[in-house]
């Protein structure tokens, strides 16, 4: 655009005067001197989470005993999980160690849309898991017939679609708001509420996107895992003998625990976008905590799981005695 353009450098004040070029991420400034304590705590749990998880994918791909579509599916939610938190966690990392708390715009959108693209990809993944056991328990004659593995491929790719999907949708309302300042965000990472409280244009759109971008990704995949462990529990029940009834319980329960600690914290940030100072703390149990134990639970509940880490080191120690 010409200089002589008329009203041009009017335009181009205002413009830097309105647009907020970089964010704050306050993250836990208000703690002082104990973010040095929790640099550690989180680079430790993300290490472990980290290796927890490509521990499973390994696992899965290797050990016969685990070639399923439940351990396929496992093995994806496992990789949702790594990169779930390596959008959120060395960032936040670099903020308790260093103190720069600074991201540029588009760093910020980058992270919320991915972020909350592998947010939503997971709960698509545990309902696809949870019509997963319940087709194993209540047709075990034709679940081998039904899920080929073009099937169960298609079915670990579909929450991938679904959650870019939904994300889109929240990010196309979130980046058209105006941010004149401040910039400051009481969080420790760009998240769709911290930034929709910072808009000095009206949000409303915006937070009604997040909304309705929740019930699709969040409250209708739990009622329908509902339902199927309704039907589920209700095969169980019928079952004779109490050893039977834990043998078909035994291949839920890891689900079961994993889903409601996945859902419990994000549908208290989500269903009702405040931005409120407890938010962040919500996102930490999310972010760090339940990924961090997922691992555990599904090997330390699951015997095949553990059967096949004993046969991996077992096979390990018989081959460096070989050498």
């Amino acid at each position: 655009m010409p200089e002589t353009f008329p009203g041009f450098h009017s335009i181009k004040q205002e413009f830097n005067k309105t647009m907020v070029q970089e964010f704050i991420l306050m993250a836990f400034s208000s703690l002082k001197q104990l973010q040095l304590l929790l640099f550690f705590l989180v680079l430790v749990a993300y290490i472990i989470c980290v290796a927890g998880h490509i521990t499973i994918t390994i696992l899965v791909r290797i050990e016969p005993l685990l070639q399923s579509p439940m351990y396929f599916f496992i093995s994806t939610f496992s990789v949702l999980e790594i990169m779930f938190v390596t959008v959120a966690i060395p960032k936040l990392l670099d903020n308790l160690i260093t103190g720069n708390k600074r991201i540029s715009f588009i760093e910020c959108f980058t992270q919320m849309f991915i972020f909350n693209s592998l947010g939503m990809s997971e709960c698509y993944l545990l309902l696809v898991m949870a019509f997963d056991r319940d087709l194993a328990i209540n047709s075990p004659l034709r679940y081998s017939a039904i899920m080929r593995k073009e099937v169960y491929t298609l079915l670990a790719v579909a929450p991938w679609i679904g959650g870019l999907s939904l994300s889109s949708m929240t990010l196309i309302y979130t980046v058209q708001l105006k941010f004149c300042g401040p910039n400051q965000i009481n969080h420790f990472l760009c998240d769709l509420a911290p930034l929709q409280n910072l808009s000095c244009s009206d949000p409303s759109m915006s937070k009604l996107a997040t909304i309705i971008v929740t019930i699709l990704s969040a409250v209708f995949p739990i009622l329908i895992i509902i339902t199927c462990y309704v039907h589920i529990i209700n095969t169980i029940s019928k079952i004779k003998g109490a050893e039977g009834k834990q043998k078909a319980f035994s291949t839920c329960s890891s689900h079961l625990i994993v889903t409601s600690l996945c859902f419990g914290s994000a549908l208290v940030v989500y269903i009702s976008p405040t931005g409120s100072e407890n938010d962040k703390y919500f996102a930490l149990i999310y972010t760090v905590l339940t990924p961090l134990l997922n691992p555990f639970i599904y090997t330390l509940r699951n015997s095949d799981v553990k059967t096949a880490i004993t046969n991996s080191v077992l096979k390990k120690i018989h081959l460096s005695r070989g050498l």
